[in-house]
């Protein structure tokens, strides 16, 4: 099936303490979600690239990708107030039969091998997310209160998340709910559909604090030292 990819883009960076948004913050001098989009476009140069930022952010990011020269094709599409919205604009780009993966703007680092392996998932079972083992102890908190959770149980999830074309808009028909924290749980509580679970890597990280900007250009410098 014909593979493609949203890349949502709608982060304020308000935990990063920048004027920027974060998504256009640098990473080995460049703009990080260049970097993001890069590495799709190094999966698959005839994957279709779907770009999705807020109006207001729209001209900035044609100064930037004059600035660099970015000549990788995409098309942008408005984002939504919230992410629910603005991955409902862009599946209403996307052709029927197909699939779609929805990756956040800010993970530059998925791995070739985390992307094949959820659409080929996906491809097979209709919804499939990668994600990676909890490595340290985990608790859960209730107010004052908190008791520990078995960590093998415990899933840290990642993007792209991956499906069928005709599951992920049939799920997004829905009435936005506060409680849609990524696409596979709109898919779950709308759809009643199973996720498979599919491997991340390490790498793959979101960088929405200082720190992630700092650890993201020490994971550019290692890249570009193993090349």
């Amino acid at each position: 099936m014909q593979r493609h990819i949203i890349i949502v883009a709608g982060g304020k960076g308000l935990r990063m303490g920048s004027d920027i948004p974060k998504q256009f913050l640098p990473v080995g001098g460049k703009p990080l979600l260049m970097r993001t989009i890069e590495h799709f476009h190094a999966f698959d140069k005839s994957m279709p690239i779907t770009l999705v930022l807020p109006q207001q952010h729209h001209h900035y990011w044609q100064e930037l990708y004059h600035k660099h020269r970015f000549e990788i094709p995409h098309q942008v599409v408005n984002g939504g107030d919230e992410r629910f919205f603005s991955v409902k604009n862009a599946l209403a780009t996307i052709p029927d039969r197909v699939l779609v993966g929805i990756h956040d703007g800010v993970r530059p680092f998925v791995s070739h091998s985390t992307i094949e392996q959820a659409f080929a998932e996906a491809e097979k079972k209709g919804c499939a997310v990668p994600a990676m083992p909890a490595k340290e102890s985990v608790r859960l908190a209730d107010g004052d209160t908190s008791a520990p959770l078995d960590r093998n149980k415990v899933m840290l999830v990642q993007t792209p998340q991956c499906f069928r074309s005709e599951i992920i808009k049939a799920a997004y028909q829905a009435e936005y709910n506060p409680l849609f924290t990524d696409d596979a749980t709109v898919v779950e509580t709308v759809l009643k559909k199973h996720i498979a679970i599919t491997p991340g890597n390490a790498e793959n990280i979101k960088i929405t604090t200082p720190f992630d900007l700092e650890l993201a250009n020490l994971l550019y410098e290692s890249e570009q030292n193993k090349e």
